[in-house]
């Protein structure tokens, strides 16, 4: 299978979490968002922010829980609040680029239940957080078409029915909410 996992974010860090959670944080305070980065209203940025600021306020699925943190503070507040107090952080294992890779031996279950995090286009460092029910996560060791090993996480969702129908993985593999588990890797901007 051919596998990119490009990090396709910014480099931004977290600001402070009192200077983050002092900063506007909503479509409807658009323009003071877009004064405040020195940004033209019609600007690509602008867009882009636009976007995230309405993917950060759509209402959950049934069976999710969603979160945009700003801070590292409340990334780790959401997180704990739907796990508990005993958390492991984990990410990717692999180069960015993309090549061939195999499937390698010992396939492991990381999780019953996982919070998702997903960093975000924006000025500073945003992710989009969120956990469904009946979701296990697991770490795919893989073997790339120049040696190289690496380690992919990856989300399988058991409950697809609260789905939207026009999900990408619905047309992708042909089938119908709610009817098959649906898997998918990790992006490496993301974390679980």
């Amino acid at each position: 299978m051919k596998l990119n996992l490009a990090t396709t974010t910014n480099g931004v860090v977290f600001l402070p979490h009192q200077v983050a959670e002092s900063m506007p944080f909503s479509s409807n305070k658009l323009p003071e968002i877009l004064n405040r980065f020195s940004l033209k209203e019609k600007s690509a940025e602008a867009e882009i922010i636009k976007k995230e600021l309405e993917e950060c306020e759509e209402p959950a699925m049934e069976g999710e829980a969603r979160y945009c943190a700003a801070s590292l503070q409340s990334l780790i507040h959401f997180s704990t609040s739907k796990l508990g107090r005993n958390v492991n952080v984990l990410t990717n294992e692999v180069k960015t680029g993309s090549q061939e890779h195999e499937f390698g031996v010992g396939m492991k279950k990381v999780a019953d239940k996982s919070v998702v995090c997903h960093k975000m286009n924006y000025p500073y460092a945003v992710f989009y957080c969120h956990t469904f029910t009946k979701t296990r996560t697991y770490m795919i060791p893989l073997v790339g078409a120049d040696g190289s090993k690496a380690k992919a996480m990856a989300a399988c969702h058991s409950d697809t029915s609260a789905w939207h129908p026009k999900h990408v993985a619905f047309k992708v593999l042909n089938v119908k909410p709610g009817t098959v588990p649906v898997c998918h890797f990790v992006h490496n901007n993301a974390m679980v």
